[in-house]
């Protein structure tokens, strides 16, 4: 049981996990023993809330393809354990991130103050660009 939040936890028989090899270096142990895991979960076929489901599939994550499943390879530790848990913790990091709903950005406009020093600044600048011109005897 993968547990996400106090109200959303996901099944065990959810989550497909494999066993495979890790890629680069890493001696005579990387080509005997399968310490990567390659982690699946299909949305649409989980029984997370359609509010998560709808976020995850309208994310724009490489991880997600187009049939909606998301892929997971670890392989970052010498241990299947270790690599098994990395991908359940980024599983669970992925879809708390799409549960927290950003505020509305409410617009703001210019103070009085900093229209008046943009101003000032501007004619300023435009006097040392004028005085530059050619003298006239």
């Amino acid at each position: 049981m993968l547990v996400i939040s106090n109200t959303v936890q996901l099944p065990d028989a959810e989550i497909e996990l494999s066993a495979i090899r890790a890629q680069g270096a890493g001696g005579q142990n990387v080509n005997k023993v399968s310490s990567a895991v390659h982690l699946r979960f299909d949305i649409r076929a989980s029984s997370l809330p359609d509010f998560y489901k709808e976020r995850l599939l309208a994310l724009s994550d490489q991880r997600i393809s187009g049939d909606g499943v998301v892929v997971i390879k670890a392989q970052q530790y010498r241990t299947q354990e270790q690599n098994r848990e990395d991908a359940l913790e980024r599983l669970a990091e992925l879809i708390r991130s799409v549960a927290k709903v950003q505020k509305k950005r409410k617009p703001t406009r210019p103070t009085l103050g900093s229209k008046t020093r943009r101003l000032e600044g501007k004619s300023k600048r435009g006097a040392i660009k004028a005085g530059r011109g050619k003298v006239d005897y």
